[in-house]
């Protein structure tokens, strides 16, 4: 974990993600993601010397059959003394039975930030911190570079005016294998998706390509990465940090 925690404070210090006072909403789907970025945001008020507080939130998006239980969420975040909450919500029954829609991710990405921007204001938090990792982030350039046809990428950083919430990602940093890593050797108590679309999106194609690459020609997402940064994509730029090094 010490890893991983050296990743957010840098990320937190080069992108003023944590402000003194501020109540963070930790989207927590119960993925390996926002379950390290939940444990890290906890354990990363020890010593990096801002006072702020953590809020854990699930959605409980409604999936029909099998339900999934974050029981284990609930036991850890009490354990570690973090404020948890499960919000119920329609979001399945509208993307898979209503809507019918044959592409999801889409509709239910924008479902699930409205949940959580809301959610965010009746819990009185200012920040809503999501589990992005450095992975994702190349991921999503080169998506919307392959798929939309345009520059562009998700910001560490976004202040959502019509909400008066600021989005943050402090995993940007650090790499997905690492994150991994940090799950695994801490035991966080990983809830499996029962999404229907899961490891069939866009994205895990992007990933699988990526993937190919990388082991073809090692530091490809680094180089990318490199390109968002000089090219100041979405606040990227005048960063002052090498990409990560990670052993196999």
């Amino acid at each position: 974990m010490q890893k991983v925690l050296g990743y957010m404070r840098k990320a937190v210090q080069q992108y003023g993600l944590i402000r003194d006072g501020d109540r963070i909403m930790v989207g927590v789907s119960g993925g390996k993601d926002s379950l390290v970025l939940l444990y890290g945001l906890t354990l990363l008020r020890r010593f990096i010397g801002i006072e702020y507080e953590v809020v854990g939130v699930t959605l409980d998006m409604g999936f029909t059959g099998e339900k999934m239980d974050f029981s284990s969420v609930e036991r850890f975040c009490a354990e570690h003394d973090i404020e948890y909450h499960i919000i119920k919500t329609q979001i399945a029954e509208i993307v898979f039975d209503v809507r019918k829609e044959p592409s999801p991710c889409s509709l239910c990405a924008r479902m699930r930030r409205g949940a959580l921007h809301d959610a965010a204001n009746e819990l009185g938090c200012n920040k809503v911190a999501l589990g992005h990792n450095y992975d994702d982030a190349v991921e999503t350039f080169i998506m919307n570079l392959f798929t939309e046809g345009r520059i562009g990428c998700f910001s560490p950083s976004t202040y959502l005016t019509h909400k008066n919430v600021t989005v943050i990602r402090p995993l940007v940093l650090a790499p997905e294998k690492e994150v991994r890593r940090a799950a695994r050797k801490n035991e966080l108590p990983v809830v499996k998706s029962v999404c229907p679309a899961d490891g069939h999106t866009n994205r895990q194609k992007t990933k699988d390509f990526l993937a190919d690459m990388e082991r073809n020609d090692h530091g490809f997402k680094d180089r990318i990465f490199g390109a968002m940064k000089r090219a100041n994509v979405d606040g990227w730029g005048g960063i002052d940090w090498t990409p990560p090094k990670t052993k196999d």
